[in-house]
């Protein structure tokens, strides 16, 4: 079971200590230049709410600073964001994504594993997925990936995959389905954004298996 997590908001409409993260959504979606981040217990999210917001947020990477550069020429990601991301693996061919707060890399949801997938296409899944959830709930957050393709596929609104079907991928081919199906049925207006992972380092959502 997931440990609970307190959310601390600095500056949305509403500043404050909040339970959940949906709560913490609501105060910081659309809200520009929200500063947000969860803490493991209540005791730690009040002290950090009296502090400096900067003490606890960091916007550049630790790539980035390392390099000692202060700005790029593709600016900072938007920390009021959520990014996604897809693993697939070269041995197995099993493939999985998941969601993730960009600010605190708290995951959101997560897929998979599912047999015989690609990359693209859990980039792509993971894409429409961040859209729903996000449309559920009213909001307008940008969503990062760190897949031309999969941006590219978004933009048709269909998953131009070569993958060839397998007694093991059929889910993903009706997921693709309903995916493809979703985008045409529904309007967003969250912005589907690149990670430049040479500048900003490996995304949040990455899975850390490189």
């Amino acid at each position: 079971m997931a440990k609970k997590k307190f959310y601390v908001v600095w500056k949305g409409a509403k500043a404050g200590v909040f339970e959940t993260w949906d709560e913490c959504l609501r105060q910081v979606s659309g809200f520009d230049g929200a500063l947000y981040k969860s803490f493991a217990g209540k005791e730690e999210a009040e002290k950090a709410f009296a502090e400096n917001p900067w003490k606890h947020i960091g916007s550049v990477s630790a790539e980035t600073k390392k390099s000692g550069r202060s700005d790029t020429p593709v600016g900072r990601p938007q920390m009021n964001s959520i990014s996604v991301d897809a693993a697939w693996n070269t041995v197995s061919k099993d493939m999985e994504y998941q969601g993730v707060i960009t600010a605190t890399g708290e995951i959101i949801f997560h897929q998979g594993p599912y047999r015989d997938g690609t990359n693209n296409i859990g980039e792509f899944l993971g894409i429409v997925h961040g859209l729903a959830y996000l449309k559920q709930r009213g909001s307008s957050l940008p969503i990062y990936t760190d897949s031309k393709t999969a941006i590219s596929w978004i933009s048709r609104k269909k998953a131009k995959t070569k993958l060839e079907p397998t007694d093991h991928n059929k889910i993903l081919f009706e997921l693709l389905e309903r995916a493809e199906k979703w985008l045409h049925e529904n309007h967003w207006e969250n912005p589907i954004l690149k990670w430049h992972t040479d500048v900003w380092g490996e995304i949040p959502a990455d899975f850390g298996r490189k």
